[in-house]
């Protein structure tokens, strides 16, 4: 994982990123149906090539769905559309 210093991205508070780890792991046991897709896929990259970008209230839930679209291949940017969050 690169530093937050050489990511393309701001973070607020990077103090937080155990407690943020944390939370998305209680989160993917709740969304069974991203972590299958994870599980048949894994190794492959059908998504490989493919550039998504969302803009989408930032979430736990959402942490979930930009990490499975990365782990199946996906570039993938993404920005809130809640100033709050």
């Amino acid at each position: 994982m690169p530093t937050a210093a050489a990511m393309d991205c701001k973070i607020k508070d990077i103090a937080l990123a155990d407690w943020g780890r944390k939370e998305i792991t209680i989160a993917e046991n709740e969304m069974p149906g991203l972590m299958a897709l994870r599980a048949e896929y894994k190794g492959r990259l059908p998504l490989k090539g493919a550039r998504i970008a969302g803009c989408l209230h930032m979430t736990i839930q959402t942490a979930v769905l930009i990490e499975t679209l990365s782990e199946l291949g996906a570039d993938v940017r993404w920005v809130s559309c809640n100033i709050f969050s």
